[in-house]
This record gives structure tokens, C-alpha cells and sequence, in this order.
């Protein structure tokens, strides 16, 4: 079933203006009363029409109103100045237009302003979708019936928002690791503004993407899996199979998403670099700087190429980037992990391999006291290659 409350929210937040208004009795003709539409309070007037109607004469427009995002009308606009009247309301909705009904009085109304003469209309008439709409702009009951100011609602309901929107958009089960990565990286960015975070902050940027990414994919698979579960399996095997196609499309997404994260680090400080360059035989560093061809240029001075390692976690695998580029076997090696904490005999053995734990800032806390200082923030390895390429 569709979730209306997901799609008005998303609606509310692109349009030009939005109002909510709950369905009266008299709205919905179970007074018997002889007014025709819904009624439009007048502090929502600007959804309606650029100036108020003037009194003594009405006042119309006809406009495109596409309802739960399946069916349109064409709708007027009205208001009524003459004699005792003084009112707006929204009529011609048609034969079988179906919430204008008795069992509709109640239901939440969100209606949506596009363009002068397009508009969306969605009605929530169960109360977890009337909440969750209301929840997300942070409206109370009594708030209602007025222009909604999108600006109030809450980061986490923004957060919802824009990853149900990504996963509505998608043409495959799920993405590969690179449009996973570039959305999550979207969502945040969207939701909070804090782009200048890839430079002045970089450590904290590289934690919240994480953390976006992860709860991206964790959406998706609700929407992709979450039924299926629900309703049980008919066989161990059945379950078995769900099972493992999980955890694996699990551990092959985050075997990449801090490169990719760590790319758009780079990108944004105007570093220089190759991801995945190819240096002896089939060893693939997962970063060198500046490039490739710098590498494998022998006039280039090789305490100018520095080589990274980025793995999302490095206790028992930190090994392997010790011989991934001959030209530095006996040079710093960097490895950028999420690892929180790892033992003092093995930090002991990558000092004695030189290889230097680069890792976010918040996450230094969790390692030996008296190692810490041996371990790079992200900052400080980004300003230490802007600095080596005289970025």
C-alpha cells in the first residue's frame, strides 16, 4: 500500500506552498448543508490566489489538482463576496470523486501549490498517516487549517523524506556501491548544509555519510525485504537463501563505501589522486597521489607519492597494505579505518611497519591512551597531502 503521509511530506517540502486543513462535517456534506467545496480559511489565501477577493463581488480560477498522485480534477477556486458571504472555497471535483464522502470527515487534508494552475492534493485518513505528517512539520492538531511552514520540520523527518524519495525513484532492487555512496552523501548534505564540512571538518563529514549510507541501505532493504519477512518462509532453505543474500550484498556494499566517501573528501579539497591505481603486478593501492603515472614515472621524486589503505575495518587485515607499492615499501604507509580501538601489541607492530592509522577524530578516543598520538586525524592526513601537492 502507498504511504500518502510519506508522499505529502515530500510534496509539501518541493512545492511552492502547502496548507493542511482536517475535513469538516461541513466540508464533507454530512451537516446537510447547502455550501458547495471545501472551505479555505483566509490566512491560506495566498495558496489560492495572489490577492484576496474583494468584498461585494466573487471571485474564481480553475486549476489541475492531481489527487493521491493517481487521478485529477479540474477544480475551481472560488470566492464568494456577495451579500453575506465572505468565504473560499475549492469546488468541481466531479462525478465519483470519492473523499468528499461522510467517512471522510476527519481526514487530514494536505493540499499543494506547484504553479499558478497545478496543485496536488492528498487526504490521510488513518490516524499513524494523519501523525506522521503532522509529526514531521511539527504541527499539532490544533495548528491546522493554515500554510504549512516547511522550514519547521525536523532533520530526522527530512532524513526519511529524502531517502524514501531516492528508493522511490530506483529502477533496480538496489544500487551499486557508487550511487548508494553519491546518495547518502546527497541526503546529508541536503538535510543539514554543512558542505563546507569537506574542508574545514572532514573528519566529522566522513562519519555522517557513513552513518547516512547505513541507514540508506537499511531503508531499502526494509522496502525491499520487509514483507517477505513478515509473512515468515515456507523452508529453512528459503530462509537460508533470503539470509545470505543479505549479509553478502551487505559485506560487498561496505568494502567500498569509504573509498567512495573518502574520494568525495579529496575531490572537494582539490587533491590530486587515483583511486584503485595499479602499481606492481596486480597490487592495487586503493589510493596513490597525485596519479598513476607519477608512480610509475622513476625521474618522480618518491617522497612526493604517498599511498592510502581504506578499510572500513583493519584489526585483523591491516597486513595487507604493507607491500601494495614497491616505490614505498621502505616509506609511510596511511591506512584510513573506522576501526574503534585496536589492540596496543598490534599498534606496536604497525609502528614497526610504519604503517599510520589515519582515523576520524571522534573515533581516536576509543584507541590505547598512551598511542593516540601516534594516530592521524582525517584532517591531518588531507592537509598533509594538500601541503605535499602545494594544493
Amino acid at each position: 500500500m502507498e504511504n500518502y503521509a510519506s508522499l505529502a511530506i515530500q510534496a509539501s517540502m518541493r512545492g511552492q506552498r502547502a496548507y493542511c486543513k482536517f475535513l469538516s462535517a461541513n466540508d464533507t456534506g454530512l451537516t446537510g448543508a447547502h455550501q458547495a467545496g471545501i472551505y479555505i480559511s483566509k490566512p491560506a489565501i495566498p495558496i489560492l490566489f495572489d490577492v484576496p477577493g474583494q468584498k461585494g463581488e466573487n471571485k474564481e480560477k480553475w486549476v489541475k489538482i492531481k489527487w493521491q498522485e493517481d487521478f485529477e480534477t479540474d477544480s475551481r477556486f472560488i470566492y464568494y463576496g456577495q451579500g453575506t458571504r465572505n468565504e473560499y472555497r475549492i469546488t468541481n471535483f466531479g462525478r465519483g470523486f470519492p473523499f468528499l464522502k461522510h467517512e471522510y470527515t476527519g481526514a487530514l487534508l494536505v493540499f499543494v501549490k506547484w504553479t499558478d494552475t497545478d496543485y496536488s492534493g492528498y487526504v490521510l485518513n488513518s490516524e499513524d498517516d494523519i501523525n506522521q505528517f503532522l509529526e514531521a512539520f511539527g504541527i499539532s492538531p490544533t495548528e491546522t487549517n493554515q500554510l504549512i511552514e516547511v522550514e519547521q520540520v525536523n532533520p530526522e523527518a527530512q532524513e526519511q523524506i529524502a531517502m524514501q524519495e531516492f528508493i522511490r525513484g530506483l529502477t533496480v532492487d538496489f544500487p551499486d556501491s557508487v550511487e548508494m555512496s553519491a546518495a547518502a552523501r546527497e541526503i546529508q548534505n541536503r538535510v543539514y548544509n554543512h558542505a563546507e564540512f569537506i574542508r574545514t571538518d572532514p573528519d566529522r563529514k566522513v562519519i555522517d555519510w557513513t552513518r547516512m549510507e547505513y541507514a540508506l541501505f537499511r531503508a531499502i532493504e526494509h522496502a525491499r525485504y520487509g514483507t517477505v519477512i513478515q509473512q515468515g518462509f515456507s523452508s529453512v532453505d528459503d530462509f537460508i537463501t533470503m539470509a545470505n543474500m543479505v549479509l553478502n550484498r551487505r559485506k560487498s556494499r561496505a568494502g567500498k563505501s569509504l573509498e567512495h566517501h573518502l574520494s568525495a573528501i579529496f575531490d572537494g579539497n582539490g587533491i590530486r589522486y587515483k583511486a584503485q591505481a595499479v602499481t606492481e603486478g596486480n597490487k592495487k593501492p586503493d589510493f596513490i597521489f597525485p596519479s598513476q603515472e607519477a608512480y610509475h614515472d622513476i625521474s618522480f621524486p618518491t617522497e612526493k607519492l604517498i599511498s592510502l589503505a581504506a578499510k572500513t575495518t583493519c584489526k585483523d587485515r591491516w597486513r595487507q597494505v604493507i607491500n601494495e607499492a614497491d616505490r614505498l615499501r621502505n616509506r609511510p604507509k596511511y591506512l584510513c579505518t573506522l576501526q574503534q580501538g585496536i589492540s596496543p601489541a598490534q599498534m606496536d607492530e604497525m609502528q614497526e611497519e610504519q604503517v599510520i592509522l589515519v582515523v576520524p577524530k571522534p573515533y581516536i578516543a576509543t584507541y590505547p591512551r598512551d598511542r593516540q598520538e601516534r594516530i592521524w586525524t582525517l584532517n591531518k592526513f588531507v592537509s598533509f597531502i594538500k601541503e605535499t601537492e602545494g594544493v
